[in-house]
């Protein structure tokens, strides 16, 4: 059985210094970890400075040298910076075997394995944006390979900016991306039309704006009670009331239908992506999410 550190004295890397990474870093920090288990490699000179200075942990201009000793290597770079990233590695990844947790969007278990040596553990993570203040969600799914203590490092890690959870299958990973990666533009738009529609019945835009931004702020709240979504839902509504009377619009303006097909577009745009990243060679990747 492949025993495993826990995340407190597991040693991490971070190949990529970019904002998720940062958000990561920042949670595993909050959690305990000493700055000293935690590495990453990054090219920028004014990102390691930054990095070195805000969070005191290891930084290095060369990812193999950032992920010497990890347990756990995190890939936080570009899709189309992934395969020279990882081929970069291969001397670490074969002699260590650490676990690879990719958050690079879109690219699947597949096609990161060919790009590592045999034998590597790979776990795909989908965070999203709420993860920079601390409120992200992820989505996970790991290769059959992967152990227990791989998973729960894996997991561990992926939390350290918000929740994580555990999904069925890789392809679940696309509707995850419609749904709570690409998701805060969805509640952004709505607060925003809702925003402009007070404007135009006589509110300061000042005063539409916050009263939108905080409801938005205030409801996501709520939905962390516990309390069903549609249950939330009801409790809003009084019977001929304001709520039923503008819900009752939306409604009959075909909003179920619409968010259904908005989700399936993004799904079906991410899994798109993610075969166009697939079918390249590798030292070709590329992509956006």
């Amino acid at each position: 059985m492949h025993l495993m550190q826990p995340v407190e004295s597991s040693s991490i890397a971070f190949i990529g210094g970019g904002s998720m990474a940062r958000a990561l870093i920042a949670g595993l920090l909050r959690q305990g970890v000493p700055a000293r288990q935690i590495s990453v490699g990054e090219p920028s000179a004014d990102a390691r400075a930054a990095l070195q200075r805000e969070c005191g942990i290891n930084v290095h201009a060369d990812n193999a040298a950032a992920a010497a000793g990890a347990e756990l290597v995190v890939l936080a770079v570009k899709p189309q910076q992934a395969s020279a990233a990882l081929q970069a590695l291969q001397s670490v990844l074969r002699a260590r075997a650490p676990v690879l947790l990719s958050i690079a969007a879109g690219l699947r278990i597949a096609d990161l394995a060919r790009a590592c040596p045999p034998g590597i553990a790979i776990v795909r993570a989908m965070p999203n944006r709420p993860a920079l203040v601390g409120a992200g969600v992820t989505g996970l799914y790991a290769q059959r390979e992967a152990s227990a203590a791989q998973r729960q490092l894996a997991e561990r890690v992926a939390a350290a900016s918000g929740r994580a959870l555990w999904l069925r299958s890789e392809a679940e990973l696309d509707i995850v991306t419609a749904l709570s990666g690409s998701g805060p533009a969805y509640f952004f738009l709505l607060a925003e039309q809702m925003a402009q529609a007070a404007e135009a019945l006589g509110l300061e835009h000042h005063t539409a704006e916050l009263l939108a931004s905080d409801t938005l702020y205030g409801a996501g709240l709520l939905a962390h009670h516990g309390m069903p979504l549609a249950e939330q839902r009801a409790a809003v509504t009084s019977r001929g009331g304001t709520t039923e009377a503008a819900l009752q619009v939306l409604q009959q303006g075909g909003f179920d239908a619409l968010v259904a097909r908005a989700l399936q577009a993004g799904a079906a745009r991410s899994a798109q992506l993610a075969d166009m990243l697939g079918s390249e060679p590798p030292g070709s990747m590329s992509g956006s999410h």
